[in-house]
C-alpha cells in the first residue's frame, strides 16, 4: 500500500525541538506537558502571533528549526518496517524555508521514502491532494480534511494533547498500533483480491 506519513508530531518531535531552543535562546522555562493545544505557542512564548514564532524559527544554529529536531523513540525503525510491504509518502506542512533542511533531516535519519510532499503552514487542505491508500497525522485541522475528502482511505490520528478524536479517523497511540492496523488493512486487501 501507499502510506501518507506525517512528519512532525508523528515522526519529528517537534514541541520538544522548538522548547529546547526557545528556553535556551530566551531564558524561559516551558516545558512539553504545557503543550495542551494547537498553535498554542504565543500563549507559552512572548511571540505575539505564530508568524513572529514561525520568523524566530528559521535561523537556530545556521538551520531551522525542522533541522534539529529528534525523531521519536522507534519511529524510524518502525518506518523501516513497513517499507519492506508499503511504500511510505511524507506530507508535511512546512514553511518554504525548511524545505531543504527536511530534506537533510529525512536523509540523516535514514526514513525510508523516495517521496516527499511539502504543502504550507497555512493550508489545512493541502495534504489529501496527495493520494495515499492509509495516512498518519496528527493535525487537527488536517484530519478532517483528510476523513472528508479521501473517504476511500484509512486515515489515522496519531493521537496527542493537542489533538481529538475525528469522525471517521482511526485512532493511534504509537508507532506499534499503526503497524498493526497498516497489517490488517493489508491483509483484508489481500483477502478480497483473492475472492
Amino acid at each position: 500500500m501507499r502510506l501518507g506519513i506525517d512528519l512532525d508530531g508523528v515522526v519529528a518531535d517537534f514541541n520538544s525541538g522548538w522548547i529546547r531552543f526557545y528556553n535556551r535562546d530566551f531564558h524561559a522555562t516551558v516545558t512539553e506537558d504545557q503543550i495542551t493545544h494547537w498553535n498554542i505557542i504565543p500563549e507559552l512564548t512572548h511571540f505575539a502571533t505564530m508568524d513572529e514564532f514561525w520568523e524566530w524559527s528559521l535561523d537556530l544554529d545556521g538551520a531551522t528549526l525542522f533541522r534539529h529536531l529528534d525523531p521519536y523513540p522507534g519511529a524510524i525503525e518502525a518506518a523501516l518496517r513497513l517499507a519492506e510491504s508499503h511504500d511510505l509518502a511524507v506530507i508535511t506542512a512546512k514553511p518554504a524555508s525548511a524545505r531543504a533542511d527536511t530534506m537533510e533531516w529525512l536523509a540523516e535519519h535514514g526514513f525510508p521514502t523516495d517521496e516527499v510532499h511539502i504543502t504550507g503552514i497555512h493550508s489545512p487542505d493541502a495534504k489529501p491532494k496527495v493520494l495515499a491508500d492509509a495516512y498518519l497525522d496528527d493535525g487537527p485541522y488536517v484530519l478532517p480534511h483528510l476523513v472528508a475528502e479521501r473517504p476511500e482511505a484509512a486515515v489515522h490520528r496519531f493521537v496527542r494533547r493537542w489533538n481529538s478524536p475525528v469522525p471517521g479517523a482511526t485512532d493511534v497511540h504509537d508507532w506499534s498500533e499503526f503497524e498493526a492496523s497498516v497489517r490488517r488493512l493489508a491483509s483484508s486487501r489481500e483477502d478480497g483480491f483473492h475472492r
